[in-house]
């Protein structure tokens, strides 16, 4: 790997780029200096020393964390109030096609802190991490597409763990085959997944956080979470190889343990961009101009429902009341009739390609288009729901790119699945926004948001000049879509149906 000279360093790592505007005499757009477009400007200057990372790959997003641990020494990455907590590797949360398509975040546990690569899924209860382990997945692969290795926890090398015992309060809280009062809280969740599940028992250890401030500080949280020592389905085959964080209602989940004990307020946020570099605060209780709908309170489940009142595609809006979960967990939206056909038919009738059958049988969406040759764009009617107390809620990112063995755009899928019952806006449709899962007030917010400056709100100037609102016009150039940027061929669409609660 070359390094970075001092001068090369400062070139590429803001490029500024000027022009006249009618709203504003003067404009500015800063680009990440590992952008498209500030490589393309070096390259055609040919900066000497200058090399960073491939978009996607895992060196690319080992080079973010680092920089924002880097960031945290010097200043804060977003406009916060004190009370506001992350991650001590930094807030960014990224989004890996090889691993499922969920947000990850790294995590540092246990004394000395182990760094773990966590999923962050708002639909499931408990925390754990590979540990102790008799069945878990590898902790290196070709397959998980990201050259560093994950990983495992054993409470015997922390100087700070305990093992919760069936006698404890935290027990009750989980279905435990407990033997006797002092013996391990065992623990088995299944997923939706087929044959997907993660057992075995809880620990106590501190989770290290810190505050977002100019001169940040550092908070050991103690948290309860589980030392999974046997895991099997998608666990073993890249879905969340190196555990899963859940963020969901229930008192177990991280968000809960962390405003139960007083460390941050009883709500936070989660920022999902175009690209799939994300944010995740704690504490974080939204904006006084944020959309917002009532969370309903399910008391057999711990998830994020809202309710919705209709829906619009294009010129064409509907009126039907249903409730759907919120699930960051889940990589696409899935949606029960009638809503899932008078959103397909309608988007149908409004766009101008014609359906492919054969890009349905490989990306496993039943409603694919082809384009045309030489088609580079596409007119795509927005689509929109209504929820519960008139406010709406945008669809930023509806679409899958669809290209071919050769690399060639060849069409796209309206990436929204048929469910037997269950509704559920996956994170292909919180694109474009901060979410914010307010806990306290029993509310659900969000605004359209610049996950790079997640101070200012949407529409801002992001890399490749992201518009969150633009939601229009679909760009259907060559590997336009993050969804297919890693991908090579239309069999590999097949991974990406993978769901996870």
């Amino acid at each position: 790997m070359a390094s970075f000279s001092l001068l090369s360093s400062l070139l590429i790592s803001l490029t500024f780029l000027f022009s006249l505007s009618s709203a504003s005499p003067f404009s500015l757009e800063i680009h990440n200096r590992f952008s498209d477009r500030v490589r393309h400007w070096a390259d055609s200057r040919n900066h000497p020393g200058v090399w960073w990372p491939q978009h996607g790959t895992a060196e690319y997003y080992a080079a973010l964390a680092h920089h924002d641990r880097a960031l945290h020494q010097r200043r804060s990455l977003a406009t916060t109030s004190p009370q506001e907590l992350t991650f001590f590797d930094g807030n960014a949360t990224y989004r890996l096609s090889s691993l499922g398509y969920l947000y990850y975040a790294f995590v540092e546990l246990g004394t000395p802190n182990v760094t773990f690569f966590v999923a962050l899924d708002t639909g499931s209860d408990l925390f754990w991490v590979p540990c102790d382990c008799k069945q878990c997945a590898a902790l290196s692969s070709p397959s998980y597409g990201v050259n560093f290795a994950f990983n495992t926890y054993s409470p015997s090398n922390s100087n700070t763990s305990e093992t919760i015992s069936c006698g404890s309060s935290s027990c009750e809280q989980v279905q435990s085959t407990c033997s006797g009062s002092n013996a391990n809280c065992t623990y088995s969740i299944s997923y939706v997944s087929d044959n997907t599940s993660s057992s075995g028992y809880l620990v106590e250890d501190v989770l290290y956080l810190t505050t977002e401030t100019t001169q940040p500080q550092t908070t050991q949280a103690s948290i309860i979470f589980g030392c999974g020592q046997t895991q099997t389905g998608t666990f073993l085959d890249g879905g969340a190889p190196d555990g899963l964080m859940g963020l969901s209602m229930s008192n177990l989940s991280v968000p809960s343990i962390l405003a139960n004990k007083g460390y941050t307020s009883n709500s936070f946020s989660m920022c999902f961009s175009e690209d799939g570099i994300g944010r995740i605060n704690f504490g974080d209780v939204g904006s006084s101009d944020q959309s917002e709908t009532p969370l309903l309170v399910d008391t057999q489940a711990d998830l994020y429902n809202i309710s919705l009142t209709g829906f619009s595609v294009g010129n064409s809006s509907y009126t039907s009341s249903f409730s759907a979960i919120v699930d960051s967990g889940t990589s696409f939206t899935y949606l029960a009739d009638p809503m899932y056909t008078d959103i397909v038919t309608s988007f149908t009738s409004q766009v101008e390609e014609t359906r492919g059958s054969e890009l349905s049988a490989a990306a496993s969406f039943e409603y694919c288009y082809l384009l045309s040759s030489g088609q580079t764009s596409a007119k795509i009617p927005d689509i929109a729901f209504t929820t519960q107390g008139g406010s709406s809620f945008p669809v930023n990112n509806a679409l899958l790119t669809v290209v071919s063995a050769a690399g060639n755009t060849i069409g796209y899928c309206l990436a929204i699945g048929k469910s037997s019952g269950l509704n559920i806006i996956g994170e292909n449709f919180l694109t474009g926004l901060r979410v914010v899962f307010d806990r306290e007030r029993l509310v659900l917010g969000w605004q359209n948001f610049n996950c790079y400056d997640s101070s200012a709100p949407g529409p801002a100037l992001a890399p490749n000049g992201y518009n969150p609102k633009k939601t229009n016009q679909v760009s259907v150039l060559e590997n336009s879509s993050p969804h297919l940027t890693a991908m090579s061929s239309l069999v590999l669409l097949f991974v990406v149906t993978m769901l996870l609660m």
